[in-house]
């Protein structure tokens, strides 16, 4: 079994480069499976809309900016406490 240094190497980077991932993307634009979830997840009335008009319903999500550098600061945090516990043991 690993250690736990290893577990919070792999989550601080995992955390720090999806971080960089919601910096350098605007939005995001949902398939059409995945927008009928969320709308009715949601309870939002364009999914009826959409599938009694026979339209494609497509939903964009737009993160806030300040979500990527939320979890790159965390990630970063997390990463540099594993190598401190690897260097510790």
């Amino acid at each position: 079994m690993l250690p736990k240094s290893h577990h919070l190497l792999l989550a601080g980077l995992l955390l720090f480069f999806v971080g960089m991932q919601f910096r350098l993307v605007e939005s995001f634009t949902l398939n059409e499976r995945s927008s009928r979830f969320v709308a009715t997840q949601l309870g939002d009335g364009l999914a009826r809309q959409a599938y009694w008009q026979n339209t494609p319903l497509r939903k964009v999500v737009q993160p806030p900016r300040w979500l990527g550098l939320a979890l790159m600061s965390t990630g970063a945090v997390l990463t540099f406490k594993s190598v401190s516990m690897y260097r510790s043991e």
